[in-house]
C-alpha cells in the first residue's frame, strides 16, 4: 500500500506554487493593470531630446574646430587675445567719453515755438539740455522739461558734434476760445485745453458746459466736431471766424462779417471749407446772409428777403470761375478772398455783439432759414 501511494504521480510533493512565483505572478497583473503611456507622446518626447543632444554636440564640435583653428595659428592667436583685452578697455572708453565734457551741450538752438510762452518754453529746454551730451541726448527728458505747456505736442533733438544741440517745438496751436461760467480758454484742434494765457482776440468763440483744466481735453462730441472744423479751415478764413456754435442746421460757422456758414457735422471738413471758399470767390454770391455747404459737391447761397443775387457776372464767366475754383485748392482760394470776408471790419466786433445767443438761435432760426424771408440759390462754382 504504501509502495502504491508513493508511485502516483504528484503525490509526497506540494501542489502551491513557490513564492517567487507567487510573486512574479502579482507584478505581472499589476502590470498589466495599469494604463499604457502613449507612444506617441514618448516618441515626440524622444525625437525632441534627441534633436537637443545633436545641436549641442554640433556646437561643441564647432567650438572644439575653431579653438583648435585659433591655437595652432600664432598670429590669429594673438589677434583673439588682444580683442578679449581691449573690448573691456574700449567699452569703459566709451561709457566715460559718452558722458564726458568733450562732447557736453554747450550750444543749444530752439526753433519751432511761437507765442507768449515761446521764451519759457526755450528756457526750460536749454536748462534740460545742459545737463546732456551729444553722444547721449535723453528725449525723455525733453518732453519732461516742457510737460506743464500744453501747447507742446512733441520735441525733436538733433545733436551737433561736438557741442550742439538743435531742439524743433512742434505745438499745437489754439483754434478757439472755450467760455463757460464766464470763465476764457485757448483750445487746440484735437480738444486740448492750452489755458488761458494763449487768448488772443482772433480766436473763435465757442460755448461748453464744463471748463477741464490745462492739458486735459474737451470731452463733449459737439464741441470736438467745431474744434477739428476749426483746426481744418485755411489761415485767412480761419481769421475770418467769429464762432462756431450747434444749431438747427447742425454746426454754424459765424463769420465776422455777418455771414452764417451752416456745415451740418464734422465730417469732410476740408471739403467743405473749399467749398465755402470756392462759393465766396464767386461774384453771383455777393450779399448772401448764409452759405450751406453740408454737401460741399452742391453749396447753396441764401439771400435775406429784398436781396437778390448779384446778377454782374454771366453764365460764361461763372462757368470759367467755376472751373477755375475746381482746380484750386482751399488756400489759394482762401488768399482771394480779402476782398469778399473782411479780416477785421469795424462791424465785425458790433456784429459779435448783436449776435444771438444759442439757445435763441435755437428756438427762432438763424437768419436767412425762413423760406418766407430768405431766397436760396447754387452758385456756379462747380463741384
Amino acid at each position: 500500500m504504501d509502495r502504491s501511494l508513493a508511485g502516483r504521480p504528484g503525490t509526497g510533493r506540494l501542489t502551491r506554487p513557490p513564492a517567487r512565483a507567487r510573486k512574479g505572478a502579482h507584478a505581472a497583473r499589476r502590470r498589466a493593470r495599469r494604463p499604457a503611456a502613449p507612444a506617441q507622446a514618448t516618441h515626440a518626447i524622444d525625437r525632441a531630446i534627441a534633436r537637443l543632444w545633436r545641436a549641442l554636440s554640433a556646437t561643441t564640435q564647432l567650438g572644439v574646430g575653431c579653438f583648435a583653428l585659433v591655437w595652432r595659428r600664432r598670429r590669429l592667436r594673438i589677434a583673439v587675445l588682444a580683442l578679449l583685452i581691449a573690448a573691456p578697455l574700449l567699452s569703459g572708453g566709451w561709457l566715460w567719453l559718452r558722458h564726458s565734457s568733450l562732447v557736453s551741450v554747450q550750444k543749444v538752438r530752439v526753433s519751432g515755438a511761437h507765442g507768449p510762452q515761446a521764451g519759457a518754453i526755450g528756457a526750460a529746454l536749454t536748462s534740460a539740455a545742459r545737463g546732456m551730451s551729444t553722444l547721449d541726448v535723453h528725449r525723455g527728458a525733453l518732453r519732461a522739461a516742457v510737460a506743464s505747456y500744453p501747447v507742446v505736442r512733441d520735441v525733436r533733438a538733433k545733436p551737433s558734434f561736438p557741442h550742439g544741440l538743435s531742439i524743433e517745438v512742434i505745438e499745437q496751436p489754439p483754434v478757439a476760445a472755450l467760455t463757460f461760467a464766464g470763465q476764457r480758454t485757448a483750445v487746440a484742434a484735437d480738444g486740448v485745453v492750452l489755458g488761458a494765457p494763449l487768448l488772443s482776440r482772433s480766436l473763435p468763440a465757442i460755448t461748453g458746459s464744463a471748463e477741464p483744466a490745462p492739458g486735459q481735453r474737451v470731452r463733449q462730441p459737439q464741441l470736438l466736431g467745431a474744434l477739428t472744423t476749426l483746426g481744418a479751415a485755411p489761415a485767412p478764413l480761419a481769421k475770418a471766424v467769429a464762432r462756431a456754435f450747434s444749431g438747427p442746421k447742425g454746426l454754424t460757422i459765424v463769420m465776422r462779417s455777418g455771414l452764417l456758414a451752416y456745415f451740418g457735422d464734422a465730417t469732410r471738413p476740408h471739403a467743405k471749407w473749399t467749398s465755402l471758399a470756392r462759393v465766396l470767390a464767386d461774384a453771383s454770391s455777393a450779399g448772401a446772409s448764409y452759405i450751406d455747404v453740408r454737401v460741399p459737391e452742391r453749396p447753396a447761397a441764401g439771400y435775406a428777403s429784398g436781396v437778390a443775387p448779384s446778377s454782374g457776372a454771366s453764365a460764361e464767366e461763372g462757368s470759367s470761375s467755376a472751373a477755375q475754383g475746381g482746380s484750386e485748392s482751399g488756400e489759394a482760394l482762401a488768399e482771394r478772398l480779402a476782398a469778399a470776408v473782411p479780416e477785421g471790419a469795424s462791424s465785425a466786433s458790433s456784429t459779435s455783439e448783436r449776435e444771438p445767443s444759442e439757445e435763441s438761435r435755437s428756438s427762432s432760426g438763424a437768419p436767412g432759414e425762413s423760406g418766407a424771408e430768405a431766397s436760396e440759390t447754387t452758385p456756379a462754382t462747380g463741384g
